[in-house]
């Protein structure tokens, strides 16, 4: 079974944009944008394929989600789209971006994702080993009570109804592809692809997301090799797409007509 699902266009603009959801969610994060984006462009919407019968080991690389993407837009012949990626998408668009530059226009966009959790000397990733380790162990043990833990760290807990959201899409992951794409995030080290990443990039960054700390942020936009520019929304959490998407809503706006993206 292919690791993409429930392929989706929304939308009749001239541009297409690639929303791509991160760990754990399903296209449905994205309810609250597509209303608004899907009048002005064209929307392609799809689902990681987190419970179906695909072999676990695919889920070890982000290679292998980069090759599903290029492989979905060539199939859709698309060309020059704007790609917005939450979390861990976001470094699957990096690394597709690098193998196939012409599938992505001038601009690039991705969200709130990670490049490494552990800290190092010279790097704040926001995790220690053991950490680290503990939240590897309590998906793999007792994934349920650990995915409704997350959630209401990641949305609020005032937030009933995107709580519920998530958790039914979190909890539809079969476990070892839970587990295996785990260890792929919270134990990778993805800065290394920053340094050849040319297509420009603006980085959506929410001010107190402990999943993504701020220096997160600065350094890609620092490390970048393209053209990178940091937007940050004034919020708490890892998903504005569910909590604030007026002012995630804003920024694309005003990014998306600055840098007028090539049409698809």
């Amino acid at each position: 079974m292919n690791m993409i699902t429930n392929v989706r266009i929304a939308g009749k603009g001239e541009q297409a944009v690639v929303l791509s959801h991160g760990y754990g969610g399903s296209q449905s994060t994205w309810d609250h944008v597509v209303p608004h984006l899907s009048q002005m462009y064209r929307l392609l919407l799809f689902d990681w394929n987190f419970e179906g019968a695909v072999d676990a080991s695919k889920y070890s690389s982000f290679t292998a989600f980069a090759d599903a993407l290029i492989a979905l837009i060539d199939r859709l012949k698309l060309k020059g789209t704007v790609f917005l990626g939450h979390s861990m998408s976001g470094m699957i668009g990096c690394i597709a971006s690098v193998k196939r530059p012409d599938l992505f226009s001038h601009l690039g966009v991705v969200l709130c994702f990670p490049l490494r959790y552990l800290n190092s000397d010279d790097y704040y990733g926001g995790f220690e080993r053991a950490e680290i380790d503990d939240v590897l162990s309590n998906i793999e043990f007792n994934f349920d009570a650990w995915a409704e833990n997350f959630i209401v760290l990641v949305i609020g807990a005032d937030d009933p109804i995107s709580v519920d959201k998530l958790g039914r899409s979190f909890k539809s992951m079969r476990s070892e592809i839970a587990l295996a794409l785990a260890k792929t995030i919270f134990l990778g080290d993805m800065r290394h692809t920053l340094d050849k990443v040319e297509v420009p990039c603006t980085v959506i960054q929410v001010s107190n997301d402990f999943v993504a700390p701020v220096s997160v942020g600065r350094y890609m936009q620092n490390r970048i090799k393209g053209k990178a520019t940091l937007e940050m929304i004034d919020s708490d959490g890892h998903f504005p797409h569910l909590t604030v998407p007026h002012k995630l809503l804003e920024i694309l706006d005003r990014v998306m007509v600055s840098n007028k993206p090539l049409h698809g």
